[in-house]
């Protein structure tokens, strides 16, 4: 186990170890840090710019994967059935793409980069959701006006921004896994928190994606005391990548993923699946094809990470597909 994961496992414990013991100095400053650009932003000193769209933001207090992809996927796919036009933009982490320039992925119709170029997310964003425009950039700012201005958008999603502060929003979106939760609260990078918990009060809506749990009542209690709205994560089909098949149950399988919270994804497979095998690249990983051989029995991974496997010419890798139910009317207030 590597740094990364014992520090991850760190997170998600209540174990003081001699790891826990040195984080917490690194972890007094970038606190530091963050509570003291939040408090000029609070008080007017460092700006926060306004667009002419309606913007919307979801993002997480935490490290690692919440649930925000799939709730950003059915946003947009709610704007667009509407037949209003609409941007996601990220920041594009893990894409080899300059993020300070800004990088039209998509403009709804043709898709002008790879998932390499893009990044993961973005990428899927694009060969995922038709009709969306699909930008990275740092400067969700510069982003946004790129986008009025060359497609003339009425909606822009803003993907994982929550601490990103500097631009506006209609609708502030804080996204929580409703068994991960904080971790241990601790600041990164001693705990998983991106900033304290009293941010929440910035959030105009929370949405806690339940994940199958087993205990569906304390994920009700959760959200009553978070004033939270709930949302089921569920997985449906597993689907070749190639031909679109679907994988029988009960098969033998190797189980592969590089997400932030790899353990969920092998609960969605166990126990309709016999996992024979779990390999877990970090977050972001780019697949190579010394990843994937000599495994000759079916592979089932993630649609994040199927976009990035795709081109390696495997037949046997097949995606999990993932519903997610959310009622975005009323989730948006529209």
């Amino acid at each position: 186990m590597n740094i990364k994961s014992n520090i991850t496992k760190l997170h998600y414990s209540n174990e003081k170890n001699f790891l826990y013991n040195i984080l917490w100095l690194p972890s007094l400053l970038y606190g530091f840090i963050v509570n003291f650009r939040n408090f000029l932003f609070d008080k007017g000193i460092l700006k926060s710019y306004s667009v002419n769209a309606n913007v919307v933001s979801v993002g997480n207090l935490t490290t690692g994967g919440v649930g925000k992809t799939p709730l950003v996927a059915e946003i947009a796919k709610y704007y667009i059935s509407k037949h209003e036009v609409t941007a996601v933009i990220s920041r594009g982490y893990g894409g080899k793409l300059s993020s300070k320039n800004v990088n039209l992925i998509s403009d709804g119709d043709k898709i002008f980069y790879d998932a390499k170029m893009a990044g993961d997310e973005p990428y899927w964003y694009a060969e995922n959701i038709k009709g969306l425009i699909v930008i990275t950039c740092s400067s969700r700012v510069k982003a946004a006006e790129f986008a009025i201005e060359k497609f003339d958008v009425k909606n822009i999603i803003l993907d994982d921004a929550f601490q990103h502060r500097k631009i506006n929003r209609n609708l502030n979106i804080c996204v929580i896994d409703s068994e991960k939760r904080f971790g241990n609260e601790k600041i990164l990078p001693q705990g998983p928190l991106r900033e304290s918990m009293n941010n929440l009060k910035r959030a105009d809506k929370i949405v806690i994606i339940s994940k199958g749990s087993k205990n569906y009542n304390k994920v009700l209690e959760f959200a009553n005391e978070m004033n939270a709205i709930v949302c089921d994560a569920a997985p449906c089909e597993v689907y070749n990548i190639k031909t679109g098949t679907h994988l029988a149950d009960n098969e033998t399988i190797t189980a592969i993923c590089a997400i932030g919270q790899p353990e969920q994804f092998f609960k969605f497979l166990y126990p309709r699946f016999n996992i024979k095998r779990k390999i877990v690249f970090d977050d972001h990983h780019m697949y190579t094809k010394h990843d994937i051989e000599n495994i000759n029995m079916p592979i089932i991974t993630t649609e994040k990470d199927a976009v990035k496997l795709k081109d390696l010419g495997a037949d046997n890798i097949y995606a999990l597909k993932l519903r997610l139910n959310v009622n975005c009317k009323e989730l948006l207030n529209d």
